[in-house]
């Protein structure tokens, strides 16, 4: 066979023994999500909505929607304390072939994509800091040496993304004193963030929908440490507890920052751009802090490029687990890493980066994410139906955190696929490949060819 069965209660992995622990969890959320989404995501926003009161509810929707899906998230971890996010939820809940799509979104849009982007961000900062760095060669270069130094060991790596992480959040810091410092004692630019008469019209229009997606793509990354839970020390407590502290904590950071951006540079020097932050530092500071933020951003860039390559091949390696066809990408070398699976991983991003425009894969990338990550809170309710006795951890307030989950998200995804309706067919041809090659691997491995002694 090259699909398991969906393993039952017995068959989860311990759930305490290995390497990681709360911490390098939640730096791992954090690390994840705050990067791309927070410092360029504004400035495609800005082009179709016109209030800074109506961005700023937006910002807190995509949190309020990213908690209740942590919350589940939460409760998945706790019953499957294994490694592979939502390759295992699926399995276990519903069928291999749901898994296996799920795996394979996950490599294509979970992971590579969402890493050719942030090494672009990197890239476009760096670039504003020193004109003469090209933004792609930097991006590639950025992204083959964080690969390289995770092949060395699963410490290391932890060691240097906790470091990393808290750079990155120091300097959020920093960047957020010196934001919020002429805005209270100029409290008159705090008018840009005042509703105005078209801010519910704003939230009304299908851009609202992109503008969702934008900040929903923001906060992904909230469920990164089920990608490792098999490796999480307590994992069954663990991994839940840094999703729902981490998403608390990036929803305010999120609010307080795009705050910032507003009040600091008018609307009509972000519109469009991609370094926003580079350019609220430049009316804040000058020319001087629009060279410093520049150089700290693409900084704390690499910090979510190191989460997001160390958690990607473990999803991979899992399906080369579970299926013959795929075994070599299973493969470890002597320090334990999934070294086929990263250079998979590796190949994917470098060709995204070369061929790809930043809003075309980001909104391709989000639409499959998004569905796996309805079908992962769907897991929730078919599991606390299918196995009533759990004692575990439970998600508070159940249903309304899936139902909410699930009704906003798929809210935006219908208001991106009225704006962008070829890029929403692309996202959804991204998840009918990997069933019917379900179904090709399968109707391999039963084949009596295959099934003979």
């Amino acid at each position: 066979m090259t699909s398991s069965p969906a393993p039952g209660a017995t068959d989860e992995a311990p759930s305490s023994g290995g390497p990681l622990g709360f911490g390098t969890c939640l730096a791992l959320v954090m690390a994840t999500m705050v990067g791309t989404g927070v410092y360029t995501s504004l400035g495609f926003q800005l082009q179709d909505l016109h209030s800074g009161f109506s961005i700023l509810l937006i910002w807190a929707a995509g949190g309020i929607i990213s908690l209740c899906g942590s919350l589940c998230y939460a409760e998945l971890s706790s019953r499957i304390p294994c490694s592979g996010g939502e390759y295992t939820y699926l399995t276990r809940a519903f069928h291999p072939a749901a898994g296996f799509m799920a795996g394979f979104v996950s490599l294509m849009a979970g992971f590579a994509a969402p890493i050719a982007l942030a090494a672009i961000a990197f890239g476009t900062y760096l670039h504003a800091a020193f004109p003469a760095v090209p933004v792609k060669p930097a991006a590639v270069a950025a992204v083959i040496l964080l690969s390289a130094g995770h092949l060395r060991s699963l410490e290391a790596s932890a060691r240097f993304q906790n470091g990393m992480t808290l750079l990155k959040f120091l300097l959020i810091g920093v960047f957020l004193l010196l934001g919020c410092w002429p805005a209270l004692h100029h409290p008159s630019s705090l008018s840009a963030l005042a509703p105005t008469p078209s801010s519910l019209d704003d939230l009304r229009h299908p851009g609202a929908g992109i503008a969702l997606l934008f900040v929903l793509y923001a906060y992904s990354g909230w469920n990164a440490p089920t990608y490792l839970a098999g490796e999480v020390r307590n994992g069954r407590v663990t991994v839940g507890r840094s999703l729902a502290v981490g998403t608390l904590l990036v929803t305010l950071l999120y609010i307080l920052t795009n705050a910032v951006f507003l009040t600091a540079a008018p609307a009509s020097a972000l519109k469009g751009k991609l370094d926003v932050g580079s350019i609220a530092a430049g009316y804040l500071l000058g020319p001087a802090g629009f060279f410093v933020m520049s150089c700290l951003i693409a900084t704390g860039l690499l910090a979510s490029l190191g989460a997001m390559i160390l958690a990607g091949p473990r999803v991979t390696a899992r399906i080369g687990e579970d299926h013959g066809a795929l075994a070599f990408l299973s493969r470890r070398d002597r320090r334990g890493n999934p070294r086929r699976a990263l250079l998979l991983q590796l190949s994917l991003v470098l060709l995204l980066i070369v061929t790809g425009s930043f809003e075309t894969v980001l909104i391709y990338a989000q639409i499959p994410l998004l569905l796996c990550l309805i079908l992962g809170v769907l897991a929730v309710v078919v599991l606390r139906r299918r196995e009533p006795s759990f004692r575990g951890y439970l998600c508070p307030l159940y249903p309304l955190p899936p139902l909410l989950f699930i009704l906003c998200t798929a809210a935006g995804l219908v208001y991106s696929a009225i704006m962008k309706p070829w890029v929403a067919f692309a996202g959804l041809l991204t998840m009918m490949v990997p069933l019917a090659l379900h179904a090709l691997i399968s109707l391999t491995a039963t084949s009596p060819r295959s099934t003979s002694p």
